[in-house]
């Protein structure tokens, strides 16, 4: 039923735009940009204080900059920090930071404001979801200006690509309080205005070391979370990209010459997330029951539209050590019945299903509700707002079930969190976490990380849904878009009108 609704609206629009003309497609726009984006950010600018990848997407890299900058191939290179050295056992890093960085207040960026970016985001009062990282952190000592050093409690061989996350940015101490609204870093934009509800503006900031470099005088990200709305907004010419755009609305736009469409690989997973410590989801025989009645190819076609490989833990094809999962909880309705009959379960048996705005959620839900159904498993759909998800779901852990996508690239380490709203809670994977940080060789990182897949798939501490592609679609004339996805960031200095 919403899939031929938004058809209907989508195609209405077109007609409607159809006599428009199509010199609003940002030509003589040269130097501003208008950039489409589901989700406003949440609670504010400052990606220390949100789980919300929205606040990474307008700010990182374009306001807030790290000491190492995370590239479109996963690739990582140097940012704030000129070069670094490594210890032998991978416990410290030295790093030699630029000279002559200011923050937009006009306060200099040097060693001491980086010790005390990283000992104020592993401080008692942090709330940087990344909090672990720097509490790992042992010391962090500022021997000059321009030379920083980090030891680490254990070694971790993503530490370079984990500092070049929003979580890791360079912050200004006089600033730290007002960065959810009036954010101060080292990069090349600053906030303009922020329209509460409708978009956010950056403009070019003329202090910015490699100002002469940056093309772009403003950039304007709005809000549209409709799927119809934003095909139309891109017809319409009102926005001139629009990346990471509900799937189903490319096929109008493949043989468009006026657009490009961009399908990107990502780090993402996809997951119908479970409460472990609630009753009967902590049974891992409900679990596993769970994951056998979600059929994922139907999933990925309902949610994504087809755009997205299957997964069967916590981990994508393409990523170090990874394995292949997905047979260990492979789709079988009467096994399903079987393992609920089992852990004594009456059906029909109701939970809660809570959806935040994205797309892939709400279409998703309807799928993965209908097969649950099938089982005896009443999913009570909800439908709530990001903030509402944010606190109800995230927060207060006030759910039983739940569809998200986690972006972040090296996230394994979630599942060692005690209090994560997942709930769940394992010596022996934290016993395995550990070793998988401490494992300087290659091959027995590999091993590990295998081991931890396969257990995370045992216990089916989640239905493990889909690794998702990305797509972006833009104005022809827009270059620099990044081709991949690591992370989830809008590169603003690298973009230019051709």
């Amino acid at each position: 039923m919403l899939k031929r609704r938004n058809v209907l609206t989508t195609s209405a629009a077109s007609a409607v735009l159809a006599s428009l003309p199509l010199t609003a497609l940002a030509q003589g726009k040269k130097d501003s940009l208008v950039i489409g984006m589901t989700l406003e950010p949440t609670p504010g600018l400052d990606p220390t204080g949100g789980a919300a990848s929205s606040i990474a997407e307008i700010t990182h890299y374009n306001v807030f900059e790290t000491l190492t900058k995370i590239n479109s191939d996963g690739t990582v290179s140097p940012l704030l920090a000129e070069k670094w050295e490594i210890s032998p056992d991978l416990k410290t890093y030295t790093f030699t930071l630029r000279k002559g960085v200011k923050f937009q207040n006009g306060e200099a960026f040097n060693a001491q404001s980086a010790k005390y970016s990283f000992e104020r985001a592993a401080g008692e009062k942090s709330t940087n979801k990344d909090k672990r990282t720097f509490a790992s952190m042992e010391s962090v000592a500022a021997i000059d200006d321009q030379t920083l050093v980090v030891i680490n409690k254990e070694l971790d061989p993503d530490f370079l690509f984990l500092m070049g996350q929003a979580t890791a940015i360079m912050v200004e101490p006089k600033s730290v309080d007002t960065n959810a609204t009036k954010p101060v870093g080292t990069g090349p934009y600053k906030l303009d205005v922020w329209n509460k509800g409708s978009s956010v503006s950056l403009v070019k900031w003329d202090g910015y070391r490699n100002a002469a470099q940056v093309k772009l005088k403003k950039v304007t990200f709005r809000f549209i979370s409709d799927p119809a709305a934003q095909v139309a907004a891109l017809l319409a010419g009102d926005i001139d990209a629009f990346p990471r755009v509900t799937p189903r609305s490319v096929a109008q736009f493949k043989n468009n010459a006026k657009f490009q469409v961009l399908v990107s690989g990502s780090r993402a997973k996809t997951i119908l997330a479970m409460n472990n410590k609630k009753a009967p989801l902590n049974d891992v025989r409900v679990r596993r029951a769970i994951a056998a009645a979600i059929d994922r190819k139907a999933v990925i076609e309902g949610a994504g539209d087809g755009y997205g490989a299957p997964i069967g833990s916590h981990y994508v094809p393409g990523g170090f050590g990874f394995v292949d999962t997905t047979g260990i909880n492979p789709f079988n309705v009467e096994k399903a019945k079987a393992l609920l009959a089992e852990a004594g379960i009456k059906t029909p048996l109701e939970l809660s299903l809570k959806l935040p705005p994205p797309p892939y959620a709400r279409q998703g839900g309807e799928v993965i509700a209908a097969q649950l159904a099938k089982v005896g498993i009443i999913a009570k759909i909800e439908n709530v707002e990001w903030a509402q998800w944010l606190s109800g779901t995230y927060t207060n852990k006030n759910y039983d079930l739940t569809i998200i996508s986690h972006v972040e690239p090296f996230d394994l380490g979630n599942f060692a969190k005690k209090d994560y709203y997942w709930g769940y809670d394992s010596p022996a994977f934290n016993t395995l976490f550990d070793q998988i940080k401490n494992s300087p060789r290659p091959a027995d990182r590999a091993k590990l990380l295998g081991d931890a897949q396969r257990m995370l798939a045992n216990e089916a501490v989640h239905g493990f849904l889909y690794q998702p592609q990305w797509i972006s679609l833009a104005n022809k004339n827009l270059k620099g878009l990044w081709k991949d996805m690591p992370i989830f960031v809008n590169d603003l200095a690298a973009l230019s009108w051709g």
